[in-house]
């Protein structure tokens, strides 16, 4: 209909400024994680030990997009737990929104998954890094603690 496509228009006029902060968002988030005790690996093609990082840098020109895994020390109920204690991002499947999402993948696709039990998968938003880098060391924090209690 007209509307859609306007409220298409609309969007897209936005949009290079809103993937650029998907973007430098989701690498601090990265580099972040890269640097946790509870996280065992990253996978984010914006961090230069990532296998695919030279080619995604060839062809990506330095945005590596706003969607990262990470796997958490401990296993699947680690892995659970921490996205169950996040207060910022929000549980879903859904990508390419506004807000940050996490979702344990391996809980989507059922057992047949070949997903690694202990990882997570982010689509990271547009809110203040801060905050969202905030949430993620308070749940791998609390998930450590529960741990050892």
């Amino acid at each position: 209909s007209p509307f859609d496509c306007w409220l298409v228009l609309r969007g897209m006029r936005s949009l290079m400024p809103r993937m650029n902060a998907h973007c430098g968002n989701a690498l601090r988030v990265a580099i972040f994680l890269r640097d946790h005790p509870c996280v065992e690996q990253v996978n984010y093609p914006g961090l230069e030990t990532h296998p695919g990082h030279v080619i995604a840098k060839a062809q990506m020109g330095g945005q590596f997009g706003g969607m990262l895994s990470f796997q958490v020390r401990g296993g699947e109920d680690a892995a659970i737990c921490v996205a169950a204690q996040v207060k910022v991002a929000i549980r879903a499947t859904s990508l390419g929104g506004t807000e940050t999402l996490i979702e344990h993948r391996r809980s989507v696709e059922g057992p047949m998954s070949t997903t690694p039990a202990n990882l997570l998968r982010m689509s990271i938003g547009l809110e203040d890094i801060e905050d969202i880098i905030a949430d993620l060391d308070q749940a791998l924090n609390a998930t450590a603690s529960l741990k050892h209690s």
